[in-house]
């Protein structure tokens, strides 16, 4: 089977959920929103996923359209990934493009710059040219993720550094 990166859907099931119980509620700036959801709350929670995807403008001054994606090994979900089509200028300073994670038991196995690689092809297929990654400065691995990805340290401060990613 190996790997496949699959978009969000509403008939996800209890191994994604699963999954997400599994991955911290926010870790180095990833926050994961459906841990510690019941599963009535999740299946809930991905009909409004699927809706961010679908939407085209800015919501509540701040959400843009975005795209929540699972990496699967095997059969098996292992991490997971969201891609904002585009960036206002707050997200241009906290947030950027992309945010991903992997499952915590499936870790340090090159899964984060599989996943990374995969969303990078989302990104192409939507148009996207430039893609920006802020990573927290004390999240070495997914910096090493970026930057073996093609990024480049735009500039960095105490908090998080800026990496572009040109496509």
């Amino acid at each position: 089977m190996g790997i496949e990166l699959r978009a969000l859907a509403v008939t996800d099931g209890i191994d994604i959920y699963e999954m997400l119980q599994e991955l911290p509620a926010d870790e180095n700036g990833y926050i994961n929103r459906a841990a510690g959801m019941s599963f009535d709350e999740y299946k809930e929670w991905l009909k409004g996923k699927v809706q961010e995807a679908e939407q085209t403008g800015i919501i509540d001054g701040w959400k843009v359209p975005s795209t929540t994606f699972w990496l699967f090994e095997d059969g098996r979900p292992v991490g997971c990934g969201n891609l904002r089509h585009f960036l206002t200028d707050k997200l241009l300073e906290q947030g950027g493009h992309i945010g991903y994670s992997i499952r915590p038991s499936d870790r340090n196995r090159g899964l984060g710059k599989t996943l990374l690689s995969l969303l990078i092809e989302e990104s192409r297929k939507k148009g996207i040219d430039k893609l920006l990654l802020t990573i927290h400065s004390q999240n070495t691995p997914s910096l090493h993720v970026a930057l073996a990805n093609g990024g480049k340290i735009e500039k960095a401060n105490e908090e998080r550094s800026y990496i572009w990613i040109v496509l």
